[in-house]
C-alpha cells in the first residue's frame, strides 16, 4: 500500500539535515526521477524534515538508494538517520506531522501549508495515485480537525505570537492599537508583521538609521521616526516592540515615567526582545505598564508548551478516527477488484447458461425477459452475503480476500466456466414427475 522514508529533527542533527536535503525548487524534478525506480511518490522537504511517500510496498534499501543518489550524502548516513514506515504506520506518521505533533514547536500550523505544497508539487508532475491522493487529503483534514477540535494550537509559543496574544489581552481589538517598533532588525520585523497580520493598522518604526526605519515602515504600511522622537512616540503608542540591538539600555526609567504620565493611565504593553534589554526593566513597576522581556516571554512560552502537551491525547483521538476512516476506504479499495471479478464471473456463467437454455426452448421475447430477470435476481441474492462480508471485513480476520479468491478460483489461469453438460438437463416428463 504505502512505504514512507522520513528524516527530521527527531532523527538527525542540523548538520546532517543540511546534507540530507532537497531544495524546494528541485522537488518536482526529484519526483519525476523517482518515478523511474519507485513509481508514484510525494516529497515533503522543509528545513526540519525530508520525507518520501511512495505508493506500494518497497524495501527500505530501495528508498535509501534513491535518497542517497539525490542528496549525495554517504549511504551510511541515509541508513542511520532515515526511518521507514509501512502502510498504516506511514498513514499515522503523516497525520501526526500534519497535526503538529512531530514539529519542533508542537502544534505549529505552518506544516499544514508545507504538506499542501508537497501535494501540489506531486500533482504538478502528474502524480495521481489514488492512495497518495487520499493520504494527503486525509492528512490535511486531520490537521485541520486537530486544531479545530483541540487546543493544540491555541497557546502561543513564538515571540511574535506571544506578542499578539498579550496585545489582544490588553487592548482587545488590535485595529485601534498604535504600535511602535524600535529597531528595524529581523526580530522586530517579525513581531510587527504578526501584529499587523492580526489587525494593527497604525505602526511607527523608529531606528537609528532613518533609511532602514523608512524601509520597514513601508513594508508594514506605517511611518518612520527618528530616535530623537522616541519620547513622543512612546507616549502616543499602545504597544511597543523594542528590538534595537543597542549595546546599552536605550530607554531610561525617567523617559518611561514621563511618557506614562502623559498617557493618563492608558494601558501600555512593552515587548522588549532586545539583547541587552532596550527598556529599563524597572518600567514594569509604572502604573498601566505591562512589561515582558525575553525571560518573561520564555516563561510564557514554557507554560503554553505544557498546555499544548496536555492536548496531545485529545489530538491522538482525532487522528485515530481519521486513520480508521482511511483504513476503511483502503479495505474497500482492496476488496473492489475481487468483488468485481466475482460479480463478473457469476454474470458470465449466468448469461451463458440462460442463452443456451433460451435457444433450446425457442422462447419468445417476453419469456426471455422474464427468465433473464429471474436469473439475475437469483445470482444477486446468492452473492449478496459474500460480497457484503468482503466489504465489511476486507483483508482482516483471516484474510477474507485471499479466501474468497481461492473459493471462487479467481486466480486460475483458465477460469472454469459453465457448460450445458454441467447443468441439470430438464425434460417435460421429468419436471412434471418431480
Amino acid at each position: 500500500m504505502l512505504t514512507v522514508a522520513t528524516m527530521s529533527h527527531h532523527t538527525a542533527p542540523i548538520g546532517v539535515r543540511e546534507q540530507l536535503s532537497i531544495a524546494a525548487e528541485d522537488v518536482g524534478a526529484t519526483i519525476t526521477r523517482a518515478q523511474a525506480s519507485l513509481g508514484q511518490v510525494a516529497i515533503i522537504a522543509t528545513c526540519n524534515r525530508l520525507e518520501l511517500y511512495a505508493a506500494g510496498s518497497h524495501a527500505p534499501e530501495k528508498l535509501f538508494d534513491f535518497i542517497q543518489q539525490e542528496t549525495g550524502a554517504e549511504p551510511e548516513s541515509v541508513r542511520r538517520h532515515f526511518h521507514v514506515h509501512h502502510d498504516t504506520e506511514g498513514v499515522r506518521h503523516l497525520y501526526r506531522v500534519a497535526s503538529g505533533l512531530e514539529s519542533m514547536v508542537i502544534g505549529e500550523s505552518e506544516i499544514l501549508g508545507q504538506i499542501r505544497t508537497a501535494f501540489s508539487d506531486a500533482a504538478d508532475v502528474g502524480i495521481d495515485d489514488a492512495i497518495l491522493v487520499r493520504l494527503f487529503h486525509g492528512a490535511i483534514r486531520a490537521g485541520r480537525r486537530a486544531r479545530n477540535e483541540t487546543a493544540i494550537g491555541h497557546h502561543a509559543l513564538s515571540v511574535s505570537s506571544i506578542a499578539v496574544q498579550q496585545a489582544r489581552e490588553l487592548h482587545g481589538d488590535l485595529a485601534a492599537a498604535r504600535v511602535l517598533v524600535i529597531g528595524a532588525g529581523e526580530a522586530g520585523r517579525l513581531t510587527a508583521e504578526a501584529l499587523v497580520g492580526q489587525g494593527a493598522r497604525e505602526v511607527t518604526v523608529a531606528n537609528r538609521t532613518v533609511a532602514r526605519a523608512e524601509a520597514l515602515a513601508a513594508e508594514l504600511g506605517g511611518k518612520a521616526a527618528s530616535f530623537d522622537a522616541l519620547p513622543d512616540a512612546i507616549a502616543m503608542s499602545d504597544v511597543i516592540v523594542a528590538a534595537s540591538g543597542a549595546p546599552d539600555t536605550l530607554i531610561s526609567l525617567e523617559t518611561m515615567r514621563t511618557a506614562v504620565e502623559r498617557r493618563e493611565g492608558s494601558p501600555l504593553l512593552i515587548i522588549d526582545i532586545g539583547m541587552p534589554r532596550d527598556v529599563d526593566p524597572e518600567a514594569a513597576k509604572l502604573p498601566g505598564v505591562s512589561y515582558h522581556d525575553m525571560e518573561a516571554l520564555q516563561e510564557i512560552a514554557s507554560m503554553n508548551g505544557r498546555a499544548r502537551a496536555e492536548e496531545i491525547g485529545a489530538v491522538e483521538i482525532v487522528l485515530e478516527d481519521e486513520i480508521a476512516d482511511f483504513n476503511k476506504w483502503w479495505d474497500q479499495l482492496r476488496t473492489q477488484p475481487t468483488i468485481a471479478t466475482i460479480s463478473g464471473r457469476a454474470e458470465a456463467i449466468r448469461r451463458e447458461a440462460v442463452e443456451k437454455s433460451l435457444r433450446r426452448m425457442g422462447a419468445d421475447e417476453a419469456t426471455r425477459q422474464e427468465i433473464d430477470g429471474l436469473t439475475r435476481a437469483i445470482v444477486k441474492r446468492l452473492l449478496h452475503d459474500p460480497i457484503t462480508t468482503l466489504r465489511e471485513r476486507g483483508d482482516q480476520d483471516g484474510n477474507y480476500i485471499e479466501v474468497a479468491r481461492t473459493l471462487f478460483r479467481l486466480d486460475d489461469e483458465q477460469p472454469k466456466t459453465s457448460s450445458m453438460s454441467e447443468l441439470p438437463q430438464s425434460s417435460g416428463a421429468n419436471d412434471a414427475a418431480s
